[in-house]
């Protein structure tokens, strides 16, 4: 059995993972954000009454370095700069792994989801922003500082002759121009609003773009034009052979549908099967990849 925990800026979920992977007993307490002791307090009060011998496997929307422990999150800042593996494994008196939150989404996918059976599979999250996580051989590739998968980070955004004027925004990681800034929910509003369309939600942005709307279909053309250079390229440094895409965005079937021929278009090998897919285990995906970490 491993104890597992998915922390995200609004509750702790927690469940049991017996050795076929498969979630019992299943806990929900709100998250402290912003007092260290009643984080500590919370995983206690779920872990209460385990063997210790028994460890927890978390999952939490923020970065876990490697090199120095320390974890960075936007939503819960009282583990900010916290070695929060060695923190939890003293206070709880068990043993803890601890990784980002799309990383578990992806090994979830690689190991039990859309990429069960794939040796490199390369998790997309499109949710309020981009994220993702590279699994290779059942194992999360990380890097030193931990941000191995962060494909949404960098000066992606150019302008070609003739093609609409993509707005070069400011990214909350420093640079301007990262696909970050359209790629999810949030960005392909503000990109819609860019090119000349009115305020809409995303969801209805898309429902516009289904119907034919001429803006919804400019909007979603160019969305798609970049997000699928960035993934190409993903998937030729990679060589991943399923995407699978976790978050909002992926609900939306035919938008993904659609990011799929495009990447494979733009590819260097020939891709017979769809490449880009919508996520089969996201409701779980926390829980579900925590439960796969290894030392």
């Amino acid at each position: 059995m491993i104890l597992c925990a998915d922390i995200g800026g609004s509750y702790i979920d927690f469940a049991e993972a017996d050795p076929s992977h498969q979630l019992a007993h299943r806990q929900r307490l709100p998250t402290p954000t912003s007092d260290l002791e009643g984080f500590v307090s919370a995983l206690a009060t779920m872990t209460a009454g385990y063997d210790p011998a028994i460890p927890l496997h978390m999952a939490i929307a923020g970065v876990c370095a490697p090199d120095t422990g320390q974890t960075r999150t936007a939503n819960i800042p009282c583990v900010n700069d916290v070695p929060l593996r060695e923190l939890l494994t003293g206070r709880l008196g068990r043993h803890v792994l601890v990784a980002n939150d799309a990383h578990c989404f992806a090994l979830s996918e690689a190991m039990q989801g859309a990429g069960k059976g794939h040796e490199i599979v390369f998790g997309i999250i499109l949710g309020t922003g981009v994220g993702g996580g590279l699994i290779i051989h059942g194992r999360p590739v990380i890097g030193r500082g931990g941000l191995g998968g962060e494909w949404g980070h960098g000066p992606f955004i150019a302008q070609s002759a003739g093609a609409d004027a993509i707005p070069c925004l400011p990214c909350q990681c420093g640079q301007n121009g990262c696909l970050d800034t359209i790629g999810g929910a949030r960005g392909i509003e503000r990109l819609h609003q860019h090119l000349g369309g009115e305020v809409l939600h995303a969801r209805d942005l898309l429902a516009n773009w289904q119907e034919g709307e001429a803006s919804a279909r400019r909007t979603v053309d160019v969305w798609l034009d970049r997000m699928s250079a960035g993934l190409a390229m993903i998937a030729n440094v990679t060589w991943a052979s399923i995407m699978p895409v976790g978050g909002g965005l992926a609900h939306q079937v035919e938008l993904i549908w659609a990011l799929d021929r495009m990447v494979r278009d733009r590819i260097l090998r020939e891709q017979g099967s769809v490449l880009v897919v919508p996520a089969s285990l996201p409701a779980d995906s926390g829980l579900i990849g925590a439960s796969w970490l290894r030392d």
